[in-house]
């Protein structure tokens, strides 16, 4: 199967680049925020909505998709409005998460045609389970999508990008009603070593300042908001020069600081003891750390179902032993800490590898742990969906990420009402006292060209 011309990145990157809000602030700057209709992702979005309700309803209550010569009962969880697209004439593309009675997730590929309010789905085939794929999207320099098969294929069809990659990074963030005061605190990426990050341009409402989390090094951007920002946008647009990361050794803070606990990655006995058993018999950090690594994989499953999810937290991920980056990495920095190996969590967005611009579905996050005087990468989660990878990434970040804060129990001053900041990624919200959340989109247009 190929897609033409007119494909998922390019119309992606028309979305999301170029912005859905009518809603404009005094200062606004037209490239981040001008008023441009978001008609053909609605009316996808509407047209894969529709089919799932019916088939639905057809199958007393379960999407029932024919997959490996039995029928999974499923159960809408999201639709990946940042890859709906228009393929051409008449012709659509939609993913969607739907998940079975056992939380396993089945990531979903729709082919589409017809007009707005009469699409027919034409093409069902499940890409990935438990974000694992069944097969990889490949663009070509023409622009043309081809399925390409896991087996056998390179690094960056994988998500690896080696050495160095450079792009502009966009974060926008849509607020929801907004009924009393507000205040909102947003990550501003810093430089380092590893990436340069410039700020091209914030457009943001209401009044702006810059805080210091002087435990961590992050920056971040503090807004005070009122009524009158009510569904109004927060742009600002990066360009980044991103390094692949190996070990490397960190003078600027003592590692010693990386054993204590967090609130959400507790001191433990159970860790303890967990990791314990783990590593019996290794020698050296190293290779301790990477008995660690190799358990959390096989322990762990990949699910983002349920409330439990997605926060980080170590006895979750260890008691349901599911959960998403968050909670493969916590678990792995506690176990770690358990047994004396200094371990740190940092949180951005993975940019992808097999295409030059378009969306990217949320955030994604990482950990580095301290042994040989020196600090070593780690990515779990992308370890164990990407097995031929998983040496790689013990020791390795790739070039194509963008760190937007490190650490846990972030504080700042003004602080929100309901006290340190778990992690930094999206946007923490408060009107009046109470948290609310963002229409968060990512996008990115690559300056180097990956392919």
């Amino acid at each position: 199967m190929s897609w033409g011309k007119a494909s998922l990145p390019y119309i992606i990157a028309c979305v999301l680049l170029g912005g859905c809000s009518t809603a404009r602030h005094a200062n606004s700057n037209p490239e981040l925020l001008g008023p441009v209709p978001d008609v053909v992702t609605a009316d996808i979005q509407d047209g894969i909505e529709k089919h799932i309700e019916e088939q639905t309803r057809l199958g007393n209550g379960f999407f029932r998709l024919p997959f490996r010569e039995t029928e999974l009962e499923l159960k809408l969880v999201r639709i990946h409005t940042e890859y709906l697209a228009n393929l051409g004439t008449h012709r659509h593309f939609a993913c969607v998460d739907l998940a079975d009675a056992e939380g396993d997730m089945y990531d979903v590929d729709f082919s589409l045609t017809g007009d707005p309010g009469a699409m027919t789905v034409t093409d069902t085939t499940v890409h990935k389970i438990n974000g694992q794929p069944l097969y990889l999207w490949r663009q070509k320099r023409n622009e043309t999508w081809h399925r390409v098969p896991v087996e056998g294929a390179s690094p960056s069809q994988l998500g690896v990008i080696k050495e160095r990659d450079e792009f502009e990074f966009l974060y926008r963030a849509t607020l929801p009603e907004i009924t009393d005061s507000a205040r909102a605190w947003i990550p501003i990426p810093s430089s380092d070593a590893f990436q340069k990050v410039r700020i091209k341009a914030i457009e943001a409402p209401g009044d702006q300042e810059f805080l210091d989390d002087h435990e961590n090094g992050n920056k971040v951007l503090f807004l005070t908001l009122d009524e009158e920002d009510s569904g109004k946008a927060i742009a600002i647009r990066y360009q980044v020069e991103r390094l692949e990361k190996g070990a490397h050794a960190d003078d600027s803070e003592n590692p010693e600081k990386f054993l204590r606990p967090e609130r959400l990655v507790p001191a433990d006995d159970t860790f303890r003891e967990i990791a314990e058993e783990v590593v019996e018999g290794k020698k050296g950090d190293l290779d301790r750390a990477r008995a660690i690594y190799d358990h959390t994989i096989d322990r762990m499953n990949y699910k983002k179902v349920g409330s439990g999810y997605g926060q980080g937290d170590a006895v979750y991920a260890c008691d349901a032993r599911s959960g998403n980056c968050t909670d493969f990495h916590s678990y792995f920095i506690a176990l770690s800490r358990s047994i004396g190996i200094p371990a740190r969590f940092a949180i951005g967005a993975s940019i992808p590898s097999e295409r030059d611009e378009g969306g990217i579905g949320g955030y994604h996050c990482w950990a580095e742990f301290f042994a040989d005087g020196k600090w070593w990468p780690i990515d779990i989660s992308e370890g164990d969906k990407y097995s031929s990878l998983s040496t790689y990434f013990f020791g390795h970040h790739p070039a194509n990420r963008l760190e937007f804060s490190r650490g846990r129990d972030i504080v700042v001053d003004p602080g929100p009402a309901s006290g340190p900041i778990n992690f930094l990624a999206y946007p923490v919200l408060e009107i009046g006292e109470e948290t609310a959340k963002t229409k968060v989109e990512f996008s990115f247009d690559r300056i180097t060209p990956s392919m």
